[in-house]
């Protein structure tokens, strides 16, 4: 079994690349790789679940409801990289979470590396 790391770094409701990238995440997923997805910058706004998409304010839908969704696909815990523990899109995720090094060693482990 493929194992990719997702490195995933555009924020919420930004463009429609993050929705591409989260839903190529979760199709890798769908068909047999071990996915792994490492929320860093402004992505970790993906984690406030708790907006409501506005058309009249929002260009693009709401990503976060994607992520979500995640636990569905196999790909929790989301990884975050130990310098952003306080952050408070992580204080208040409801999402399981994995703090991490990123490093070379960390890297390695895995077949591919996606970086959106």
């Amino acid at each position: 079994m493929k194992t990719v790391l997702v490195i995933l770094t555009q924020p919420n409701m930004a463009s429609l690349q993050v929705h591409e990238s989260l839903a190529a995440t979760m199709v890798l997923a769908t068909f047999g790789c071990e996915v792994k997805v490492l929320l860093q910058d402004g992505a970790l706004s993906l984690l406030a679940s708790e907006l409501e998409f506005n058309q009249l304010k929002h260009a693009f839908k709401i990503a976060s409801n994607m992520v979500d969704s995640f636990e569905f696909y196999d790909l929790t815990p989301v990884l975050i990289e130990e310098q952003h523990k306080d952050s408070a899109f992580v204080k208040n995720s409801a999402q399981e979470i994995e703090f991490i090094h990123l490093n070379a060693e960390l890297i390695q482990q895995f077949d591919h590396v996606l970086y959106w």
